[in-house]
């Protein structure tokens, strides 16, 4: 089916679970969350597929190695990444969506491309420009995480230091719950949001690329 946008109770869905993220309050409602929250989803990175395939996170938290985590997640993420390398991410709240773009998790061998090219005079300026363009334009710049200091080997008073101590660069916009995520509106708003990355992603593809680190060495 072609997608229409996402039904309120999507959003009510999720402000009940966060509620009750218990194994009860899943098994009453799982066909709630397949068919206003999956269902639609899918439809939408069916429609978004050119900048996919798209992997559809599960529900699940993994319990192994935290119990202290809820059972369940209280978001749908769905991840496509491009043959240059560049991941394309949505997600669907309580709070509403989110689309962003770019690098969140660099692996050792991205990270090491990822500096040379700032501290390398003209690719470097061309970033730190690229970045101030997107936040002038209301785009949420960020990453897995990032040092307190310089990375071992680089200057802490270098002039792009804050891009330097980045673990990642994801570029990203919440929409909130707005009327027209119950519409297909959905889809051009996510499809500008990620042309206005674009060349954000281009610059990480040209000068980072995709790791070739084994996966279980990988930060995701």
């Amino acid at each position: 089916m072609a997608f229409t946008g996402f039904p309120t109770d999507a959003i009510e869905f999720y402000e009940q679970l966060a509620a009750d993220n218990s194994r009860a309050f899943w098994a009453e409602n799982k066909d709630r969350f397949v068919t206003s929250v999956k269902q639609p989803m899918v439809e939408l990175t069916d429609a978004l597929d050119d900048y996919g395939p798209f992997h559809l996170f599960r529900p699940h938290n993994d319990m192994r190695f935290s119990k202290n985590r809820p059972p369940y997640k209280t978001h749908q993420g769905a991840y496509g990444e491009s043959e240059g390398g560049a991941g394309h991410y949505l997600q669907l709240s309580a709070d509403g969506l989110m689309a962003a773009a770019g690098y969140y998790a660099m692996a050792k061998d991205q990270l090491k491309r990822f500096r040379e090219a700032i501290v390398a005079p003209a690719t470097g300026e061309e970033i730190a420009g690229l970045v101030a363009d997107v936040e002038g334009r209301e785009y949420s710049v960020g990453a897995i995480g990032e040092l307190k200091t310089a990375p071992r080997g680089y200057d802490r008073d270098h002039p792009r230091i804050a891009l330097l101590r980045r673990k990642g660069l994801m570029l990203s916009k919440d929409f909130g719950a707005r009327r027209w995520l119950h519409t297909k509106q959905v889809e051009r708003k996510v499809r500008d949001c990620w042309e206005g990355a674009a060349e954000v992603c281009a610059w990480l593809d040209a000068h980072v690329g995709p790791s070739t680190e084994p996966p279980d060495d990988r930060p995701f």
